[in-house]
């Protein structure tokens, strides 16, 4: 599977999404670190990216539509977490068996102990 990381995450989860041999591109790298939600979303539906945020934004099924996009994993974290906590947690969702094949036209919010999920 293809990840676009967004902005407000570390630059440390692109490693762990390779770890479970995928691939990662952070919006950092590609010149779009400051570009708005929408256009973040648009190159992730071009290039048939699943968007990975911690912006709850993004959870908002009117404006972005499960149904249209190739995955959104919104992680859901404490308001000062720590990069390991936020490592662990998207390592814990990356490892279930069951998570990813439900991912294209699904949004996860992924918390601790949890995971929901909701098509198009």
């Amino acid at each position: 599977m293809r990840f676009i990381i967004d902005a407000d995450l570390p630059r440390s989860v692109a490693g762990v999404i390779e770890q479970y041999g995928h691939e990662a591109v952070d919006v950092r790298d590609i010149g779009m670190s400051s570009s708005s939600d929408e256009d973040i979303a648009a190159f992730a539906l071009k290039e048939g990216l699943c968007l990975l945020t911690a912006d709850l934004g993004f959870g908002d099924v009117r404006r972005y539509p499960p149904n249209e996009y190739h995955g959104i994993v919104v992680l859901r974290l404490p308001r000062h977490a720590a990069m390991s906590f936020i490592e662990q947690l998207l390592s814990s969702f990356l490892r279930e068996a069951e998570s990813l094949p439900n991912l294209p036209g699904a949004l996860a919010i992924v918390e601790s102990g949890r995971v929901r999920f909701r098509k198009g």
